[in-house]
């Protein structure tokens, strides 16, 4: 593959997945009711997180090319506020959400990433668009690793190269790049 859009494509496949392996690989350590935890009335929990990133997937990426991203039947002001819905219910919107996106990165070509789209009625190319969304997505993956580690405090399993643990990761060989 040597066309520059389409590597650029296939980068931000990997980096939204990425981003959505990383979350869910601090949230499976976490038990059910700690999902609605937070620090004080003014932070939200990893449910709120999880539930504004799903809206905000569902609202950029649904007919992404046609219509704006904030779409009219999204009310993001409710998904700040943690009404204790279940992991089940949050988990099915969470992958309902990334099938949506994954859906349309699928559908754009090298030509799509010149094109205009809309968020808020203000005009992005689908380039600036995508970054936007992954640096969001990553912002606030961050945020619930965070909570999930306060959360299980010791116990929580490191997501990267434990501390102290970096030297047994120097002299490794390079891996393939897939």
């Amino acid at each position: 593959m040597s066309d520059p859009g389409e590597i650029y494509l296939l980068e931000c496949l990997k980096s939204f997945k990425g981003i959505k392996s990383t979350t869910e690989k601090a949230i499976i350590q976490i038990k059910d009711e700690e999902w609605h935890w937070s620090s004080d009335p003014e932070s939200n929990s990893v449910a709120i997180i999880l539930r504004h990133i799903s809206g905000n997937l569902r609202s950029r990426f649904t007919d992404f090319l046609t219509t704006d991203g904030e779409k009219p039947d999204r009310n993001r002001d409710a998904e700040f506020v943690d009404s204790g819905i279940s992991r089940e219910v949050l988990l099915s919107e969470w992958e309902t959400s990334w099938k949506i996106l994954f859906d349309t990165l699928g559908q754009l070509t090298s030509a799509s990433l010149t094109q205009t789209v809309y968020i808020r009625n203000e005009p992005h190319t689908v380039i600036r668009a995508l970054q936007r969304q992954l640096v969001h997505y990553a912002y606030h993956s961050g945020q619930i690793v965070y909570l999930c580690k306060q959360i299980r405090a010791g116990n929580f399993k490191s997501l990267t190269i434990p501390r102290g643990a970096s030297g047994d990761f120097l002299h490794s060989p390079p891996t393939s790049a897939t």
